[in-house]
């Protein structure tokens, strides 16, 4: 029997095994999927309030459907004799082959070395993401306890400012609560571009953040935050959101990688240099064209792995492959908990703010983004690589 791996159990991982499988249907192919937890991690969600919630079980989703769910962590991979060395829950090593591989194992947060920094908190995983949670139910007393410093004014560092001001204000009690938004460029917001920055910087207003601007974090201690024009912000929280990479496990391939680490991938997502690998996600840099370009985010992943997972499914099958051609870009950023702002194109141009986009964001977060449960009549519909979130919004 022919084998295709998946490896990796988020977004991009979980629609490339289910399209895999939909295309395979009952020929003598495997799907196996290996991730290391049970549960696909709702990981745009994070930044909000109990993030324990945030999973969806994988058995519920993919087990449906016939694909078989290993549990471990891949560490490394020979993609001369299409195999991948695996380590267990049980902390044993093994070894699966494949036929086909899908590399789809996301990315990660760039850490700094600065002093102080294991002191930060993150929402880059779960694990994290609980962390923090719990620190907000217990803030000490004394200066600075209601005062959490967001470091990067990205799309993740603004949704967590935002969403804090909420956060902190539901645990504090009648102390003051104070947010301030640590960014090294000279606007909030940078790689979003000025279209929505008008009405980012209104909000953030509205909600009493404040920023500061062309500064950097040098070091953190049990009382805050020292920035790179000599001032220290007191405060007993810090969240990092600056940067992300590739996974580690890219490094594994033959191969062109990009800034972030990804792995350069033809128009059908194949690794030139492995051409029995595909990758999806955070880990695959498509060609520059206007067309296939995309970023490490959710809406990118879902499609990606709806492509890899057909392609690699298809040339195993002697099938046609289909080149990857990204749908229109859009952003949807959570601005706390009235307001969003919605924005189409790669130049963003803004669409809704307000009601209307903070509408749309909770159907993306809440329903959009969810894979089908305990129905694999609908989660093989919807793992067609010609499948739009889109037809979503219309039922």
């Amino acid at each position: 029997m022919s084998e295709i791996l998946v490896v990796g159990g988020g977004f991009a991982g979980v629609w490339a095994a289910a399209a895999a499988q939909r295309l395979v249907g009952d020929r003598e192919v495997s799907v196996t999927l290996v991730a290391p937890g049970p549960d696909l991690v709702i990981r745009p969600r994070l930044y909000q309030a109990e993030p324990e919630r945030m999973r969806v079980p994988l058995d519920r989703v993919l087990g449906p459907i016939g694909v078989r769910r290993v549990a471990a962590t891949v560490d490394a991979v020979d993609a001369a004799q299409g195999r991948v060395r695996a380590v267990g829950s049980d902390g044993r090593d093994f070894e699966l082959t494949y036929d086909r591989m899908i590399l789809a194992t996301g990315s990660r947060l760039v850490r700094p070395n600065f002093p102080g920094a294991e002191l930060m908190h993150d929402v880059d995983t779960l694990p994290a993401a609980t962390a923090l949670d719990a620190h907000l139910h217990r803030l000490p007393a004394g200066p600075g306890a209601c005062t959490a410093v967001v470091v990067g004014a990205g799309f993740t560092g603004l949704e967590i400012a935002t969403e804090l001001v909420t956060r902190m204000r539901a645990v504090a009690g009648d102390r003051r609560v104070r947010v301030v938004l640590v960014e090294q460029a000279e606007v909030v917001g940078p790689e979003l571009g000025p279209g929505p920055r008008p009405h980012i910087e209104a909000v953030l207003a509205k909600l009493g953040v404040e920023q500061r601007l062309s500064v950097r974090v040098t070091a953190v201690d049990v009382d805050g935050v020292t920035l790179s024009d000599g001032s220290h912000v007191p405060a007993a929280t810090v969240v990092w959101t600056a940067g992300v990479q590739a996974g580690p496990l890219t490094t594994a391939l033959p191969g062109s990688r990009d800034h972030l680490g990804r792995l350069a991938v033809d128009a059908y997502l194949r690794v030139p240099a492995a051409p029995a690998v595909y990758a999806a996600g955070d880990t695959a840099a498509t060609p520059d064209a206007t067309d296939t370009r995309v970023l490490p985010c959710c809406q990118h992943a879902l499609q990606l792995g709806r492509y890899a997972g057909h392609n690699a499914a298809a040339d195993l099958l002697g099938r046609a492959p289909v080149p990857f051609v990204a749908e229109p870009y859009v952003t949807c950023l959570d601005l706390g908990a009235t307001d969003a702002v919605f924005t189409t194109g790669w130049e963003r141009r803004v669409v809704a703010t307000g009601a209307a986009a903070k509408e749309r964001k909770r159907n993306v977060n809440e329903r959009f983004i969810y894979p089908p449960v305990d129905d694999p009549d609908e989660l093989l519909r919807q793992a067609d690589y010609r499948f739009s979130v889109r037809q979503l919004a219309r039922t």
